[in-house]
């Protein structure tokens, strides 16, 4: 049997580090129609998460005004537990659901697709951790169908790693119609996402490129990247011109935008294609419209993914095809110190936050003093 109290974080309202309370006596939930429960051992940390705690995603008429990821429509209600990136193991089923996924080891889907199967519109997406309670806890309830059975050597912690970053990566390669053979330009390159679209680019044959700085280009060679160049010193375009050895870029992925944008596009070959998830270096950007229309450009928005997606990045960790890139855990008691590491940037791929109870098994092996 497992406790009707858990320990979890809590986002009280959007502001500060203070409206995340760490709390013991959190009712456990209970498994609906059609849901599992899973006794969570390891979920990653994501910019998604500290952008809707602090309100940062504005609405199409004032940039600067408090919303959240769901702008107008949000379906967020504190207090809420976040956490997208959920592994665990299920601990019990709700009507509908077999008794014999008790006991399956579990990487979350983290969509709400809110759309039946085949039928791949995001239009009124949603995810666990922002329309329902998420991963960071000892325990969560998902839909049964978002909790995939996952067949691999990796550890927990590991595995927490992919969800979401993997996810927004693949999704945003496949509006790009990334192809086999062809470049692709990734800014942001270190962080969650871009460290994984290097990964998930090479999985399809293609040839990225990425946009760092210079005390992680080693890392990133080592990942996969082709070449790497640095922001902030230069005219980008010449700099990546060099980097490529005069050959084209078909793809930009983007998740800096702010004044790299414009450059970006100039990158961009006839008739290439943009596309973005995310804008750490400032959402609102020029654009002389000129240059998309005269190159005949394609530019993408994109965000969270398609089952599809999610299954074929699935099918890559099992294969070996892509690879955690942990950089350390943290306890959940310890949330406030994971989260402002998290926003400092100074590591390359990802964070991941380990319950208090799982420690010695999970997270130990990962944490840093």
């Amino acid at each position: 049997m497992f406790p009707s109290v858990m320990k979890a974080v809590q986002l009280i309202g959007h502001g500060g580090l203070d409206q995340l309370i760490y709390r013991e006596d959190v009712p456990v939930p209970s498994p609906g129609v059609g849901e599992v429960l899973i006794e969570v051992s390891a979920c990653g940390m994501n910019n998604t998460d500290v952008w809707v705690r602090e309100g940062a995603y504005g609405s199409e008429t004032d940039p600067s005004s408090i919303s959240t990821w769901r702008r107008g429509r949000s379906t967020l209600a504190f207090p809420r537990i976040q956490g997208a990136d959920t592994v665990g193991v299920v601990a019990a089923v709700g009507e509908g659901v077999p008794a014999g996924r008790i006991g399956e080891r579990v990487i979350v889907d983290f969509s709400l697709y809110h759309r039946p199967e085949g039928d791949d519109s995001l239009a009124d997406i949603d995810y666990i951790g922002h329309g329902r309670d998420g991963g960071y806890a000892e325990f969560t309830t998902v839909p049964a169908e978002n909790a995939y059975p996952i067949d691999s050597d990796l550890d927990d912690a590991e595995l927490a790693t992919f969800c979401c970053a993997y996810l927004t990566g693949e999704h945003m390669l496949d509006r790009a119609r990334l192809a086999a053979g062809e470049r692709v330009l990734v800014t942001g390159a270190s962080g969650g996402v871009g460290s994984a679209i290097i990964q998930l680019a090479r999985a399809r044959g293609a040839i990225p490129y990425a946009v760092t700085v210079p005390e992680k280009a080693e890392a990133l060679t080592a990942l996969g990247a082709e070449g790497v160049t640095f922001r902030g010193s230069g005219d980008l375009v010449e700099k990546v011109d060099a980097m490529t050895g005069g050959k084209p870029i078909d793809v930009v992925a983007d998740l800096v935008a702010g004044r790299l944008f414009n450059d970006l596009l100039r990158i961009l070959k006839m008739e290439g294609r943009y596309t973005t998830a995310g804008a750490i270096g400032g959402p609102v950007v020029q654009l002389d419209l000129r240059t998309m229309y005269l190159k005949q450009l394609a530019l993408h928005g994109s965000s969270q993914g398609t089952r599809t997606a999610f299954r074929r990045v699935l099918g890559y960790i099992e294969q070996g095809r892509i690879k955690p890139l942990l950089e350390r855990t943290f306890k959940l008691s310890d949330f406030h110190r994971a989260q402002t590491a998290f926003m400092a940037k100074h590591y390359v791929g990802k964070l991941v936050v380990v319950p208090d109870c799982k420690w010695d098994e999970i997270g130990a092996r990962h944490a840093v003093d």
